[in-house]
């Protein structure tokens, strides 16, 4: 489900650091000698290269792309170099500072990770911010959003695969009802939607489809315009159809006037170790266009050359 590519034969630690620091050497900076090592690395390979980077040059790699690149092709370096928990802080920090209704990334970190990993992150977001992730979601947002971002962040959900099925049927009455009432930021929905299994929320859901009659989401949209039920339904969305989810965030960062790099960036960054073929083949569905394609028409120059990389394509 990864889409990187990784030699057959990986050059050890020191021997990508020295390429890496030629590439940095001399007039000028070699970014095709850049992007041939960092984008064809996993995310243990690139944790080597950059404890080893560190003792042999006296520096830390990401100060010296840092100095070295620009716009949106170092912010892209940056983002990937960094561990997948090391990432997701940032990106969640940068989030909770630049927060409006409309911003979903806390909820994409909440609801697309594993427990586990979810875990990580909080423990990197205390590391690098000396505060909890909790206890900035609740300063930085308000009222329902905050009722519902906390538990989500705080959340760690059973993995398994058990489900019990009189609680989905259960479960599945009660959203309805409180949905049917419009009393969307209900605790019950809530401390459903924040704190069951996946697999449970699966059974859920699918009860409330096929006793109600409609998916939860359509019910959910009954003011398209209402940012807190968007935020409800990409809560369902991210739990129970990532790639499709994250299709339609890289469609938007693309079809729209500009291209929103931002957001390119976090999906393919965050998904190519992961289950961006899913959404590649998501996209060709969708758009009858290819992902490469489409990045390769509205992204130019290194930035482009990366990403293509990343989504296991090339511009050669």
């Amino acid at each position: 489900m990864a889409t990187i590519s990784v030699p057959a034969t990986v050059p050890s630690p020191a021997e990508d650091c020295e390429q890496l620091h030629k590439a940095f050497s001399g007039w000028g900076t070699n970014e095709g000698l850049i992007i041939s090592i960092l984008a064809h690395r996993t995310a243990a390979q690139r944790r080597v290269i950059r404890d080893v980077y560190s003792k042999t040059h006296g520096d830390d790699l990401l100060k010296s792309l840092d100095k070295e690149l620009t716009r949106a092709f170092e912010k892209a370096v940056l983002t990937w170099t960094l561990g997948p928990a090391e990432r997701d802080a940032l990106l969640a920090g940068e989030a909770i500072k630049r927060w409006s209704p409309a911003n979903r990334v806390l909820i994409e970190i909440a609801c697309t990770r594993s427990p586990e990993e979810l875990l990580a992150v909080r423990r990197a977001y205390h590391d690098r911010f000396k505060r909890s992730l909790e206890e900035d979601v609740a300063v930085h947002t308000s009222d329902h959003f905050r009722k519902l971002l906390v538990p989500l962040v705080s959340s760690f959900r059973y993995d398994g695969p058990e489900v019990n099925i009189s609680l989905a049927k259960s479960e599945a009455k009660i959203l309805h009802g409180k949905i049917s009432e419009k009393d969307y930021s209900n605790d019950e929905i809530i401390r459903i939607l924040a704190s069951r299994s996946k697999a449970q929320l699966f059974a859920t859901l699918n009860h409330y489809h096929n006793e109600f009659g409609n998916p939860i989401n359509k019910d959910l949209k009954s003011d398209p315009k209402d940012e807190f039920l968007s935020a409800l339904r990409a809560v369902v969305k991210c739990i129970t159809a990532p790639e499709r989810y994250f299709e339609k965030v890289i469609r938007l960062a693309i079809n729209k006037m500009g291209t929103d790099e931002g957001a390119l960036t976090r999906v393919i960054t965050t998904r190519a170790e992961v289950d961006l073929k899913i959404i590649k083949d998501e996209y060709y569905k969708r758009n009858s266009v290819a992902l490469d394609r489409a990045i390769a028409k509205d992204t130019r120059g290194d930035y482009e050359d990366f990403l293509l990389a990343l989504i296991g394509e090339s511009n050669a």
